[in-house]
């Protein structure tokens, strides 16, 4: 087998104006021709910087101070610029994590694509042009040519990800390297794009390096796995034996704290508790000793090498043997106490028929024809119990998120109605709808987005008092200090801006600052997306138990099952703005009824390599269609397998698979208890 990446003990820094962190620290693999080496691990690890140290592309201060890097046999680590130029999407190409931002908005997509083979193979405009369209179309980009002269913000995310793969992919490179090439895709479009690359590599025989924190996605789609944490190397094995046999604690941690649909939800996620190191200073002993239950006293004193036989190494004293049993953080059990004057079980929230349209108008500009409209909710009804908490899944695009600004009342409904306890809130005006938002409270999908950067965390937390006029000074700070323990932060972050705190912190503060008005609803917008794994269980466990603790009622809008599994005892399932399946979790889970479901279901990466492989071929294919004019009939039905002609003429109504189990299908996947059907369904029993 023909060697076309080598890594040797590369050693990348950081000068900073007080400090000089050492962010890769002595890693050495080898990629062979045709094989997908997948490099996992949280966030600060150095994968992402491993991978811009072989581009040659690492950002201002960063320097590589030490090691080899051999592409196809060429060394880089001494070519100067122009001779990497050269080499630069030539011999190796990469996909970066953000399209958004990887890709120019002011040139067309064709040209972006094309730039490559203009520049390393010569082509003149035309034939750059066909290539560009060949590529595309190998990547399969929709209606392609149509394509071309599109700029990367008319496109989903899914389709600009294939953009950026076309780009990487247009001089047929040696080695691709794919930096979190999935992490801010729905389930659905992940298992599409995870597919094509499986299909290129084959194909093309590229050697490829996948970037990932994502165990679910290494389990499907790797030859070999690398463990990385702080800056090194602590496990490497084939895929197969690193699930099975696995020897580092820190593998079996990452491990465990992945959701998983099995998963008693009456039981805590496991976590790794705790931080990596800082590696602006000199570390002594295991890097992973003060997060690790197997450290011994050898541990604080000597740093672990590599050792074991070629095909499986482990840098450990202290090596486990396989994943063992499921660990689980220590979790408090406690018995949810229904707020005064609420009795457990009555319907908090009631959404009746609820429609959500954005004209086609900007200041008085129409954007497309007169009357067009993005119908973002249409027609939900849906209710929420006291004490409940409500998962609403569907991919990104479907109107989960303006369903959710619509039930705190960030947005009004152009029609519809919302009930809050014996409220019809739609209607309320002025002071009365700020006053009646204190009891119906959002938690943003990104913290560092909406926190303002200029602001203290002392004064994010007592802006919502203060706006509420609740409370004197000193009974403001009392109730932040209070909140902020109950979150799991310690009082050193009131001083602090949000930069300066970490992922899982600022969304444990956005997590506060919801809950410092003592909401009698929560509404969680993606609560734990942008998260590792390890800090995601945290979190996770963390809002679970305190709406145990409150008796607090929440709505959490997720594309991950796995997630909502986890956290919510009711769930909706939603399309292009209709609920197409609604139920009792275990229900849903258990049976689903709706191909909708199923497919995300089956999308869902999971952690056992032999599983994975088994459900790598999505079942939902293709992207969300426009929510300005919808599919007729059934808006699911030009992606669903089971579609049939009626599909097209007739929207099926809601039929019944459970005592509170109900789905819109004209060809379920199980038989309906009753053939009764209804024009909506408003939650009742």
């Amino acid at each position: 087998m023909t060697q076309a990446l080598e890594v040797k003990d590369l050693q990348v820094e950081f000068r900073l104006r007080s400090a000089t962190v050492r962010a890769v620290d002595g890693v050495s693999f080898a990629v062979d021709e045709g094989e997908c080496l997948g490099v996992v691990g949280e966030s600060g690890c150095g994968k992402t910087t491993t991978g811009l140290s072989i581009m040659r592309l690492l950002p201002t201060g960063g320097r590589i101070a030490g090691g080899s890097i051999r592409v196809a046999g060429t060394e880089l680590t001494g070519l100067n610029t122009r001779a990497m130029r050269r080499l630069r999407g030539r011999a190796v190409g990469m996909i970066y994590q953000e399209p958004m931002t990887s890709l120019n908005p002011t040139i067309t997509v064709g040209e972006q694509v094309a730039e490559p083979l203009r520049l390393h193979l010569g082509l003149s405009r035309t034939a750059a042009r066909n290539r560009t369209l060949e590529v595309l179309d190998l990547v399969r980009l929709p209606r392609p040519r149509e394509r071309l002269d599109s700029y990367p913000h008319e496109l989903s995310g899914g389709l600009r990800q294939r953009v950026m793969i076309a780009i990487a992919l247009a001089c047929e490179p040696a080695v691709l390297l794919a930096d979190e090439p999935t992490t801010a895709l729905d389930v659905t479009i992940q298992a599409q794009i995870l597919e094509l690359l499986d299909d290129l590599r084959a194909n093309l025989r590229m050697a490829v390096v996948l970037i990932t924190h994502d165990l679910g996605v290494i389990a499907g789609h790797t030859d070999r796995v690398a463990v990385m944490y702080a800056g090194r190397i602590v496990e490497v094995a084939d895929t197969a034996t690193l699930f099975s046999r696995m020897r580092h604690p820190y593998t079996r941690a990452l491990l465990q704290s992945i959701p998983r649909l099995d998963h008693d939800p009456e039981r805590p996620l496991a976590s790794i508790e705790g931080l990596p190191p800082s590696l602006a200073e000199p570390i002594i002993g295991c890097r992973f000793r003060p997060r690790c239950s197997f450290a011994t006293e050898v541990c604080a004193l000597k740093d672990p090498m590599l050792s074991g036989s070629p095909a499986h190494l482990a840098a450990c004293f202290n090596p486990i043997d396989g994943p063992g049993e499921l660990a689980t953080s220590p979790g408090e059990q406690t018995t949810a106490t229904p707020a005064q004057g609420e009795t457990e079980g009555e319907r908090l929230l009631e959404l009746e028929d609820l429609v959500k349209e954005f004209p086609l108008t900007i200041g008085g500009a129409l954007y497309g024809s007169a009357g067009q409209s993005v119908k973002a909710v249409s027609g939900v009804s849906l209710s929420v119990r006291t004490g409940e908490t409500f998962g609403l899944v569907g991919e990104s695009g479907c109107g989960k998120t303006t369903l959710g600004r619509l039930i705190v009342g960030l947005q009004r409904p152009t029609s519809g109605i919302i009930r809050f306890g014996d409220e019809d809130v739609t209607a309320l005006r002025g002071s009365h709808l700020r006053r009646s938002r204190r009891y119906r409270q959002l938690m943003f999908q990104d913290p560092f987005a909406s926190l303002d950067p200029r602001m203290r965390i002392n004064a994010i937390l007592g802006e919502p008092l203060a706006i509420q006029r609740l409370g004197k000074r000193g009974e403001r700070q009392s109730r932040i200090r209070e909140v902020l323990g109950e979150v799991g932060l310690s009082e050193r972050v009131l001083d602090l801006y949000p930069h300066e705190l970490s992922g899982g912190q600022r969304q444990r503060v956005g997590l506060a600052r919801a809950l410092m008005l003592n909401p009698r609803l929560l509404v969680a917008d993606e609560p734990v997306s942008a998260l590792d794994v390890s800090i995601q269980a945290q979190v996770l466990n963390l809002m679970k138990a305190l709406q145990q603790r409150h008796a607090l009622t929440s709505v959490v809008i997720s594309h991950d099952l796995a997630v909502i599994r986890f956290l919510a005892d009711q769930i909706g399932v939603m399309y292009l703005g209709e609920i197409v399946e609604i139920g009792r979790a275990a229900d849903v889970y258990a049976c689903p009824a709706h191909p909708y479901t199923r497919g995300l279901l089956d999308a869902i990466p999971r952690p056992a390599p032999a599983e994975a492989r088994r459900h790598r071929k999505p079942s939902v294919k293709g992207e969300l269609p426009s929510a300005v004019t919808p599919p007729s009939g059934c808006r699911f039905r030009t992606r669903c397998p089971l579609a049939q002609d009626v599909c097209a003429e007739i929207a099926p109504k809601f039929s019944k698979f459970g005592e509170e189990h109900h789905a819109t299908c004209h060809f379920p996947l199980v038989p309906a208890i009753d053939d009764r059907t209804a024009s909506s369904y408003a939650g009742q029993t």
